[in-house]
């Protein structure tokens, strides 16, 4: 089927559906069911046996979670130039560009149509904003499988569960968001002003390095029975006692075990699990940093969902790739810094202006930064941290400080 044809037929299924039905639902139902069948093969085929990723298979799929997030920006280009789906019809939010060039005193976010053009623009610098900041979480899962000793043929597995945790909660943050800005448009100052302060902490104080000290860590303990020990990639266990392994002569490969007699007691956690709790908050913690970054890209829930559920499929995949070599990228840090700050500045501009006489000023012309100069100053900030980086090496030694 070539692309008219398929243009066709969604064209005449928006035509036979029901009144009132809301064909986006398809749209969604349809991008949702993609990811869950590359989760399915990620884990029941080319992962299903324990193993330590490769620098080299790391790469590949690397390659392969962007080269799809890219082309998914081809999908929006042409779902959204011909209302596939109802994609870009009518009910899309968007921004009000009388909003921004003659009227502050209208509403900041109306629904209108949106071209396949400005989609993807939307698409890819959200996607990329989003991909830039996963690099900060690389460093804290580095830390978390340092501290809990997680071995490196388990972490993918603490990764994979940890990405599908993921899905859920930003699924939900991204609509809670959405509806919000919808129905509270003065919201978007909080956003600005969140991620300014955001990209201030980062750059002045220093997180909390020992994990243990979490507090859902220490609530998991407490509540719940532990071992420390590992039991193959269980996060649950009934051993109280470290299991041993030997050689398959059949296979050659390494099994373990059966448990000895009367070693079985009541299920416990396995430091796997804890690694996983962990896992989760932290990639709760920069999904509240995040999400308002892209929100300031664009309302479109659709655009919002789909650019940031495929920045973060590849983080596994990009963790394997760069947590030995991201250490040596020191000015990244600062960079997404930058990032968190320049679209901090970008939301408040758009969205602080008509709300001045709040304060007792005259209300101005809100400023709206122009997406592809947004794409421009990101790569742009990507790419002069790692150039840099590479002209200025940290001295021997003092990587292992910290940032």
């Amino acid at each position: 089927m070539d692309l008219t044809s398929l243009s066709t037929l969604l064209a005449q299924t928006a035509e036979v559906a029901p009144a009132g039905g809301n064909l986006k639902f398809w749209a969604y139902a349809g991008f949702i069911t993609l990811v869950l069948i590359f989760l399915a093969l990620d884990l029941g085929v080319f992962h299903r046996d324990a193993h330590e990723v490769s620098f080299k298979e790391a790469t590949v799929w690397s390659i392969i979670w962007v080269s799809m997030g890219l082309l998914f920006a081809v999908f929006v280009y042409y779902g959204y130039e011909n209302k596939w789906l109802g994609l870009g019809g009518a009910d899309t939010p968007k921004y009000n560009p009388a909003y921004v060039a003659a009227d502050p005193n209208s509403k900041l976010i109306i629904e209108g149509t949106v071209g396949g053009a400005d989609a993807a623009q939307q698409y890819l610098v959200g996607y990329v904003v989003e991909k830039s900041l996963a690099m900060d979480n690389i460093f804290v899962i580095a830390l978390i499988f340092a501290f809990f000793a997680i071995p490196g043929k388990y972490q993918h597995r603490v990764l994979f569960w940890g990405i599908v945790g993921a899905l859920l909660m930003r699924g939900a943050m991204i609509f809670l968001g959405a509806e919000l800005i919808m129905t509270y448009q003065w919201i978007l100052i909080i956003f600005g002003g969140f991620l300014i302060l955001t990209a201030l902490k980062m750059a002045i104080l220093k997180g909390n390095d020992d994990p243990s000290q979490n507090v859902a860590v220490k609530l998991a303990k407490k509540m719940f029975r532990t071992v420390d020990f590992f039991d193959g990639q269980k996060f649950f266990t009934r051993r109280t006692v470290k299991p041993t392994y030997s050689i398959d002569p059949k296979t050659g490969k390494e099994v373990q075990d059966p448990p000895p007699a009367g070693s079985l007691g009541k299920r416990a956690i396995t430091p796997l699990f804890l690694a996983l709790i962990m896992v989760e908050i932290t990639d709760l913690v920069f999904a509240v940093d995040s999400i308002p970054a892209i929100f300031a890209i664009t309302p479109d829930p659709f655009i919002v969902f789909t650019s940031n559920i495929f920045a973060i499929l590849g983080l596994r995949s990009l963790y394997f790739c760069l947590a030995a070599l991201i250490r040596k990228f020191r000015y990244l840090k600062p960079a997404l810094i930058l990032i968190l700050a320049f679209v901090g500045v970008k939301l408040l501009l758009l969205s602080v202006p008509p709300y001045l006489n709040v304060i007792g000023l005259e209300p101005q012309k809100p400023i709206k930064i122009d997406t592809v100069v947004s794409l421009v100053v990101v790569l742009v900030l990507l790419g002069g941290a790692v150039v840099l980086s590479a002209l200025l090496p940290a001295k021997p030694g003092s990587e292992k400080s910290g940032h």
